[in-house]
């Protein structure tokens, strides 16, 4: 089992339009976030198949609610950012105990 560490969490707040009139996403302040990232198992592999995501995915478990992309609700596209400065955008959530066991599962798609 991989350490917790503690990451920053930023929230999708919408967009905004730039003077290009180019959408922008925006997110709310960064708050600390303790974490601990896993590989992906073949289950969580399964769960996101299509979904279209390219690059890195790992799993990562947090206390508390993480939203994960909702394009209908206009929901999700919050980003993690780890101690070594990688930003991870939470692409899914895979499992939610928030509400009984105060913990969530996601799935993130690293972003640089």
């Amino acid at each position: 089992m991989n350490p917790w560490i503690t990451g920053s969490y930023q929230k999708s707040t919408g967009s905004t339009t730039d003077a290009n009139f180019d959408r922008q996403p925006s997110y709310a302040a960064a708050v600390p976030l303790q974490i601990q990232m896993q590989a992906m198992t073949s289950g969580d592999l399964r769960q996101v198949s299509g979904l279209n995501l390219n690059g890195e995915l790992r799993a990562m478990y947090c206390n508390g609610a993480i939203e994960g992309v909702d394009r209908p609700q206009s929901l999700g596209g919050d980003l993690i950012t780890l101690p070594d400065a990688s930003i991870w955008l939470v692409a899914k959530v895979l499992e939610n105990w928030n509400t009984t066991s105060g913990w969530t599962k996601f799935c993130v798609v690293r972003q640089n």
